[in-house]
């Protein structure tokens, strides 16, 4: 069975009501090379840490995820109070420094309230070990719908990058109709540029036919039609797979890219069939450009 294809941005909320209070949780993805988490805990919910990191594990990829969790103690009234033994050393400090300076000022209480220790909440509760199960299997549920979201986004953009597959494999389509009018245009571009230059004389059309063939090997694109044509087949493979597929994808759309502008260089000298093979070639690579756009945000 196919894995889904995920996006690397979303959100997910979450909040249950427990012996020890109302515990809320919050996840915010975005886009990263890798896993990036970041934890935003009250006190409470520090100690508890380095196993809610592990919940993590196989469950998200890549990505920045900020963890947010807030809780409310069950049966208490949060009072707010501030250090007064550090807002006294505060003031202290200040005066001395004014004086010492001959500095002109009074302390700023707002700035004093900001320092870290300042104000403490006196409903801060010491939590058991028994509140960790709890607290995990609130995680797990929160990265269950985090997922959720990520993966309905990664269907969307999974469809989208099959719309822009699909172009590609019609103008592939047409270069190789075309590609059988290529020799002859450049046989005869070649004719006339020695007629021109001879003059009208006599050509050697051995020599011709020879230099001819020579120009039509070097301008040939059959390579780079088989080679786009499996990268193509490739591409179509990797979004039905799913999974972790964002620099999969990367790689494979250099690879096209390299091969699509080789066809554009190609394609100077093959006259009227060279000009459509510019504007069919130009097209894929805007539609690897799209793709590679809209893969950026893909796990």
């Amino acid at each position: 069975m196919a894995e889904p294809i995920r996006s690397m941005t979303g959100f997910a909320r979450v909040s249950r009501d427990l012996p020890e209070g109302k515990l809320s949780l919050s996840l915010r993805a975005v886009n990263h090379r890798s896993l990036d988490l970041h934890f935003h805990l009250p006190a409470e919910l520090e100690p508890f840490e380095a196993g809610l990191r592990k919940l993590f594990s196989g469950k998200i990829l890549r990505g920045h995820i900020d963890v947010r969790a807030q809780f409310v103690p069950a049966g208490t009234n949060a009072v707010v109070r501030f250090n007064q033994p550090l807002l006294a050393a505060y003031v202290a400090a200040f005066r001395q420094a004014a004086t010492e300076f001959g500095l002109k000022g009074d302390p700023d209480l707002n700035a004093a309230l900001r320092i870290p220790g300042m104000l403490a909440d006196s409903s801060l509760v010491e939590l058991e070990q028994s509140f960790e199960p709890r607290l995990q299997e609130l995680l797990t549920d929160a990265v269950d719908t985090l997922n959720a979201e990520r993966s309905r986004e990664g269907q969307a953009t999974g469809n989208a990058l099959r719309d822009h597959a699909s172009r590609i494999r019609v103008a592939l389509e047409e270069i190789e109709r075309l590609r059988a009018n290529i020799v002859p245009a450049l046989q005869s571009r070649l004719q006339d540029r020695l007629t021109e230059l001879l003059g009208g004389n006599n050509l050697d059309m051995s020599r011709l036919a020879q230099e001819a063939a020579f120009l039509a090997d070097r301008s040939d694109i059959a390579e780079e039609i088989t080679r786009l044509k499996i990268h193509h087949t490739r591409l179509l493979a990797m979004l039905g797979a799913g999974g972790e597929i964002g620099k999969k994808l990367d790689f494979l759309l250099q690879e096209m890219n390299r091969e699509t502008t080789t066809i554009l260089s190609k394609s100077n000298a093959a006259g009227e069939s060279g000009r459509r093979l510019t504007e069919l070639a130009l097209q894929i690579k805007s539609e690897i450009e799209k793709i590679r756009e809209q893969s950026l945000n893909l796990e």
